[in-house]
């Protein structure tokens, strides 16, 4: 059984955890389990971006055992009902004194983050870090790493008040040791309070008063675990602790009475996430009379257990900093001494619990149970939708569909100066051609006819569900500007006792958050009607791309791609027309004109004056052209066989392709397929400048930056145009992509990379991807205006687009994966009960040829109490803007600038919170509001990512490539991008159609004798540990053992079995998720890809210095802590 199975199932963050090292529990009886072979991972001894940290007690001391991955701290978390492993030995002791006398020293560890402190030698100890029973929704860490030792007492005490982290203070090393006794007193605490004091012997200071007379909630105890004795009562376990409230932002578990002196603002959600500081500890030094420091406290006493000789305390869903022996893994290090029961020498510093600090996995798991069954309505102002990685239903009764817009707040300040001071960025999420749901219905189409939509006389707002109509119903008033303007006669209707219109759900625009109206002749280029769009594909043909089979594969796949150009919901066949173009150093134009018995080639080979050659036979309706086009797709492969052209151009190509499309008074797309740095005597011609010597330096931004300005003015070409260049790259070296994706990146299109390209592993990804891209929803010679109710304006705006002003968002295609993300600043004051609207109107040509204009509407609430706006924030939305907003900095500010504003907004968000909505607590805890809580560990992973920290294997083209994908990503896109899902493969129930439960990203979650997928959206991982068993890898892979593997293989073989049916149904269900094909890479433990897969999973230290989530949890407190001093 492996120690990592089901993560969802342990203790959600934000409940106290069933056992803690405050005291023993009963552990195996010192049993050693039966076949557990030992690591072959030694103690890490690397040194971690850390932190000062605490000088340990004098006497002996442990090097912690890690596996080779950075200094876990501590543990994973694990579902009740699963044994824990402790990281000492079986039959080990806590502590004691080692039975080799020779001292085992831990070199000095931290670095701080901060330039300037001297790193203190540290000496980290195996035992557990405390997670204190938080107050509320919240949660709380503690400055134990404060160098906390408890002192001797013979009877059990309440554990400490919960984990921490703080900046070390100096605690004197206390004589006398833990106590060995059993589990102890344990009491579940109310949410809302913290645990009474620790009864600590003496030397130490009074870290705060105890506190008496707070309430005891007694909830169900954990699943027991068989073999165990009964863990101490917990404080709900599992995904039953948040109660499932419906309608509420997010639930929180707060019951019981605030601490006297702590004011709650509004529900309950306003509760901070706890993470507590060290425990009062009482001043006596002899032991505690039995359950004495719980005078005070009403309730039933908490069970008792009998002492049991020392053993480590198994914590029930989640295990010691250093795992020790699980199933398939080994031990802690091998030989490691076996300790006696005899009091030793106090325990130095702790490091933080992994399992103690916010889980994104749990957080998911909650949103998912609380509100996946309840179809979404949006008929209430402000409400916070479920989380993205949530599957729901959206009933839209007037604000447009989380799938079309999601806000960082949906709660917004009152004030500039209070969106100030919170630093909370004000933005939204827009992604106006979503595709829905099948169970969904599309936005209805609205025609008002030859006088067009209704609109508003002075803001040109479109009719929506928030205008008010007056005077009987002769005339509205504006939501957004107040104007009042008469209703035309065609539109009016009477008004009922409500004084809402008698058609008012027989009308989209007055019901509906979203919907779309077929737009008049003034809303279309020279005020005359679009002609259909044109779809144009553009061959590289040089000696590469016809080596690699690469041009054989284009042409062979749109023989029969071709059927399936998009088209409207009835028509019998696709109105968009094509046209065929190869090139190297000249062009090839063709002529499929469905009158010739041939097609026609035309060469141009004054690329510094392109045109286009031939106006009718060009652009042509695929089913009348078929033969013709059958034919030169069967040539141009034969054609260019023998070629030696190594040379391309690549500015030219897009010329020929604008001027195609000006001939012909359309709009279109271009889809390029591109293999080299176009060096060849042209216009755009570019040269190699890529550099690794810049990175670090304050001149790494021009690797970011377009090497010419010309390819910016031929982008704003296209755009007027309305020409979108989708761009297939096949580099086998630098290309340049931060300059040759200018064009795609300004009109809207999408580049797609494929590095190292091989026919036999590539091929299934590229042809699935340019088969989505050609059949997907495109908007053409698109424009997006947000306007938005007065007291706040759109400002910024980041995207695959273009803007020739302020406040238009031009582009010459928008696809259904597309967003554009807009910030809103304040320019008045708002009021609470008006609230704050945001309309955005997209004008758009369909492939169809049709003028259309597609309306999203949402209404968000504002307050005058920063409670409110942190209760009602959604951090993937958030995490979401602030990575475009860093990946746009890197353009004009050295890396390090960009991560350093970065975490200190973050901060400042933090510490804001904590200053004026947490109640008063110590200064060592860390504080974060409930829908915030993975703010830190997101935000850690935009951080580590290639864009901000590379790894010395990431090229220039990886992070320029990553930078324009990101920036047009969506909130679920991001998410898992940045936060990649971890799925045991191993666990999947071969019976049933769901996912296995994920597991959170760090290398101690992997067990060997298991199989993981890892997927981020670009690619997926199967990771296969060295021990799994014979059966699994002959049903999976076919072959018979683990080194008969191959690590080439691009696809799963298909094998009748029930195993890899399942595995390949759940790569086959995440592949439909995502809006590109992922690219499967077979990882082998311990194999040369192996260092790559450990770059994703996230939590860990990475190789390129990012810190581990534990270290910069720590780093972020100390960040939140000294804005607050």
């Amino acid at each position: 059984m492996s120690v990592n199975q089901q993560a969802h199932t342990g203790p959600p963050y934000g409940q106290a955890q069933p056992g803690y090292q405050g005291y023993q529990q009963p552990g195996y009886g010192g049993q050693p389990l039966p076949g557990i072979p030992h690591s072959q991972y030694g103690a890490y001894n690397g040194p971690m971006p850390g932190y000062q940290q605490p000088v340990p007690p004098q006497g002996l001391l442990r090097a912690p055992p890690t596996s080779g991955a950075p200094p876990p701290a501590s543990g994973a978390s694990l579902p009740s009902g699963h044994p824990v492993y402790s990281q000492f030995g079986q039959g080990d002791v806590q502590n004691g004194i080692p039975a080799s006398a020779a001292q085992m020293h831990r070199p000095p560890a931290s670095q701080p983050f901060l330039p300037g402190s001297a790193p203190t030698p540290v000496s980290q100890t195996s035992t557990f870090q405390q997670y204190g029973p938080p107050p509320g929704s919240a949660q709380q860490l503690s400055n134990q790493m404060a160098g906390m030792t408890i002192g001797s007492t013979s009877t059990p005490a309440p554990p400490p008040a919960g984990l921490g982290y703080g900046p070390p203070t100096s605690v004197p090393p206390v004589s006398g040791s833990f106590s060995a006794t059993g589990s102890g007193l344990y009491t579940p605490y109310t949410s809302g309070q913290g645990p009474p004091p620790t009864s600590v012997s003496q030397g130490l200071p009074l870290a705060q008063p105890p506190f008496s007379g707070q309430p005891i909630s007694t909830q169900r105890l954990p699943t027991q675990v068989p073999g165990f004795a009964p863990p101490p009562s917990s404080t709900g376990i599992g995904p039953s602790s948040y109660p499932p409230t419906t309608g509420a932002p997010r639930p929180s578990p707060m019951q019981g009475p605030p601490l006297p002196g702590q004011t709650v603002a509004g529900p309950p959600t306003s509760q901070p996430n706890h993470v507590s500081s060290p425990p009062p500890p009482s001043t006596m030094s002899g032991p505690h009379p039995g359950p004495s420091p719980m005078a005070g406290l009403h309730g039933p006493p908490p069970p008792t257990h009998p002492p049991q000789p020392g053993y480590q305390m198994q914590q029930n869903g989640s295990f010691g900093q250093a795992r020790g022996p699980q199933p398939n893994y080994g031990g802690a290090y091998p030989g490691t001494p076996n300790y006696g029961s005899q009091p030793g020498p106090p325990p130095p510093p702790k490091r933080l619990d992994p399992d103690s600090i916010p889980s994104p996995i749990q957080v998911i798991e909650d949103d998912r149970s609380n509100r996946g069954s309840e179809p979404f309505v949006t008929g209430v102002r402000g409400q916070v939708p479920p989380l993205v990685t949530t599957n729901f239903l959206v009933k839209d009764q007037g604000n447009a569909s989380p799938r079309y817009i999601r806000c960082t707040s949906y709660n917004i300040p009152c004030t500039s100066d209070m969106a100030k001071q919170s630093q909370v960025p004000l933005a939204a999420v827009i992604k106006p051609l979503a595709t829905l749901p099948p169970e969904e219905t599309l936005p209805y189409l609205v025609d008002h006819g030859e006088s067009g939509p209704v609109r508003c006389n002075r803001c040109k707002a479109y009719m929506c569900p928030f205008m008010q109509f007056i005077e009987g119903g002769r005339r509205f008033q504006c939501c957004f500007c107040s104007c009042v303007t008469e209703v035309p006669p065609h539109y009016f209707q009477h008004l009922d006792h409500t004084g809402k219109r008698v058609d008012f759900y027989d009308r989209p625009e007055l019901s509906l958050g979203s919907y779309e109206f077929l737009a008049t002749v003034d809303y279309c280029k020279n005020n005359k009607f679009p002609s259909p769009p044109a779809f144009i594909f553009m061959i590289d043909v040089s000696y590469n791309a016809v080596k690699s089979g690469l041009v054989r594969l284009i042409c062979e796949e749109l023989k029969s791609l071709l059927d399936y150009l998009p088209r409207e919901g009835n028509m019998e066949e696709s109105a968009i027309r094509v046209g065929f173009v190869t090139y190297n150093k000249v062009l090839h134009f063709y002529n499929v004109k469905s009158s010739l018995a041939q097609p026609q080639m035309m060469v141009v080979s004054d690329v510094a004056d392109m045109f286009v050659p031939l106006l009718d036979g060009f652009l042509v309706n695929v089913n009348e052209s078929r033969t013709v086009i059958a034919s030169l797709l069967d040539q141009i492969p034969e054609m260019f066989a023998d070629t030696r052209e190594t040379e391309t151009v690549f500015a030219p190509v897009i010329q020929a392709g604008l001027e195609a499309l000006k001939a012909a008074e359309c709009a279109g797309k271009l889809f390029i397929f591109h293999t080299s740095l176009p060096i060849a005597e042209a216009p755009g011609k570019l040269k190699n400048r890529d550099d690794k010597k810049l990175i670090n330096t304050d001149k790494e931004k021009t690797l970011f930056q377009p090497q010419t300005s010309f390819y910016n003015n031929l982008a704003k070409d296209c755009v007027a145009q309305g020409c979108c260049v989708d761009l297939f790259i096949f580099p086998n070296q630098y290309l340049d992509v931060a300059t040759l994706g200018v064009v795609t990146y300004q009109t809207g299109g999408s580049i797609y990379k494929y590095a190292y390209f091989q026919l036999e592993t590539d091929q299934d990804r590229f042809l699935n991807d340019l088969r989505r891209d050609v059949q997907k929803e495109v908007g053409f010679d698109a424009v997006m205006r947000v306007r938005t109710s007065t007291g706040i304006r759109a400002t910024d705006f980041f995207g695959a687009f273009y803007m020739s002003n302020t406040t238009d968002v031009e582009m010459a295609g928008l696809d259904c994966d597309k967003t554009i993300t807009v910030e809103f600043k304040h320019d008045d004051k708002l009021s609470e009960d008006s609230g704050a609207l945001l309309q955005c109107a997209l004008l758009y040509t369909s492939c169809a040829g049709q003028r259309r204009l597609r309306i999203h509407n949402l209404s968000l609430n504002c307050c005058t109490q920063l409670a409110d706006l942190y209760r009602n924030c959604e951090t993937d939305t958030l995490i979401n803007y602030l990575a475009k907003y860093a990946y746009r900095g890197v353009l004009n500010s050295p890396v390090k600038t960009v991560r350093d504003a970065l975490i200190n907004q973050c901060a400042q968000i933090l510490a804001c919170y904590r200053k004026n909505c947490a109640s008063p607590s110590s200064a060592g805890q860390l504080i974060l509001p409930e829908c915030m809580k993975l703010l830190p560990v997101y935000l850690n992973c935009v951080l580590k990512s290639d864009v901000l920290q590379p790894g010395p294997e990431v090229t220039t083209d990886d992070r320029a490539y990553i930078r324009q994908l990101v920036t047009s990503m969506d909130v679920a896109e991001t998410n898992v991008f940045f936060y990649p899902r971890l799925l045991p493969l191993t666990k999947a129930d071969v019976d049933s159609d769901s996912l296995p439960a994920a597991i959170r990203n760090s290398e101690e979650r992997l067990s060997k004798g298991d199989i993981y997928l890892l997927e981020n959206g670009l690619n997926i991982f199967v990771w296969v540990g060295v021990n799994v068993q014979q059966g699994l890898i002959q049903n999976l892979f076919g072959v018979s053992s683990f080194s008969q593997i191959s690590n080439t293989l691009s696809t799963l073989p298909v094998l009748e079995n029930p195993f890899s049916k399942k595995v390949r149904s759940v790569v086959d269900m995440l592949q439909v998720q995502r809006s590109r094909y992922m690219k499967l890479i077979i990882v082998k433990q311990e194999d040369k890809l192996e260092m790559l897969f450990k770059h994703f999973l996230v939590e860990d230290k990475s190789l390129s210095g990012g810190a581990s989530y534990v270290d910069f949890l720590c780093h972020m407190h100390k960040e939140i802590r000294q804005l607050l001093s």
